[in-house]
């Protein structure tokens, strides 16, 4: 995902973003113990997407306490 694309979405779906790339990341890093990637440098990318959303969300919409929001959302989703 680009940098503009992101600008343009809402914090809201940002969050919900975030939240799928990391449960991403966190399947690749399994697959990567257990199997061969097919294409190893989607740890990369997805780390690097996780880190230009932590980036619109910190610097440039000013929002804090983002891993505590996580944490609500994620917790209101397993309700």
């Amino acid at each position: 995902m680009k940098i503009d694309e992101m600008r343009a979405m809402k914090s809201e779906e940002l969050h919900n973003e975030l939240e799928r790339l990391r449960k991403h990341y966190y399947d690749l890093r399994a697959q990567a113990v257990t199997e061969k990637l097919q294409d190893p440098t989607q740890l990369g990318k997805t780390r690097k997407d996780v880190a230009r959303i932590l980036t619109v969300l910190h610097a440039e919409r000013g929002e804090r306490n983002i891993e505590q929001r996580q944490a609500h959302l994620t917790a209101q989703a397993a309700r």
